[in-house]
């Protein structure tokens, strides 16, 4: 069904918000307004329920003991494993990303158990991932070269249910040659920057998903222009 409302669920912003991770919900909220859909969008803290009727669910990056406390809670707390077993749109970055799998490393390296809404496994690597990243989406998901910002040690393994979000042109990724991962409607990535802001196609592709349709186009020339700018800086049109 679409809709021409939205509710937006910034899930712990006093655990994972690094890196102005938070602007990803400012960018959701200005592409759908102008194209005359309203949104909701609610802080909910580690110490609050997470609402299951929520339309876009996003999750930043956090440091290793924010992420694990944030894994039990979300574990605990069994709200958006059931949104997004009812469909709804779940976008983690970094830290998000990774609790959004199976296991992570913890502080000492030790596993942590995820929400398994991804089919994947991470764990820690032995150099550190830190400078910009670049790379090539899958084609199915209709999203124009992606650019961000990474910085992390985490290593990625994709199960065989997920398929990755891009094939790193630039940069570490989740250290196999590909970035992120998706299925569904969750989708997890290593890319800050905001990775919304600098990927306005990625933001539309979420906003599609929740609206349920096609969304009308809309002035990119600013975004464009960040957009385009990162890209040469890192990998210089030929």
């Amino acid at each position: 069904m679409s809709s021409d409302r939205i509710k937006i669920v910034w899930i712990y912003p006093d655990l994972l918000s690094t890196y102005g991770d938070q602007g990803n919900t400012i960018v959701l909220e200005r592409r759908a307004a102008l194209r005359g859909i309203q949104t909701e969008t609610i802080n909910v803290r580690s110490d609050q329920a997470v609402p299951q009727d929520g339309d876009i669910y996003l999750l930043g990056g956090g440091e290793d003991r924010p992420q694990i406390l944030a894994a039990h809670r979300l574990r605990r707390d069994g709200g958006l494993p059931a949104a997004a077993r009812r469909g709804a749109v779940v976008f983690g970055v970094c830290a998000g990303y990774q609790l959004l799998g199976h296991e992570f490393g913890g502080e000492e390296g030790q596993p942590v158990q995820g929400l398994g809404l991804l089919d994947i496994h991470s764990n820690r690597g032995e150099q550190r991932a830190v400078g910009e990243i670049v790379g090539d989406v899958s084609s199915e998901l209709q999203v124009p070269r992606i650019t961000g910002f990474e910085n992390h040690q985490g290593v990625t393994h994709l199960g065989q249910t997920v398929k990755p979000f891009a094939q790193v042109v630039a940069g570490i990724g989740n250290g196999n040659g590909f970035e992120g991962a998706y299925s569904g409607r969750v989708l997890g990535t290593y890319m800050h920057g905001p990775a919304l802001v600098r990927n306005p196609g990625l933001a539309d592709l979420l906003l599609r998903w929740a609206a349920g349709r096609d969304l009308r186009p809309i002035d990119d020339s600013w975004a464009g222009r960040l957009r385009e700018e990162r890209l040469n800086a890192v990998v210089p049109a030929t």
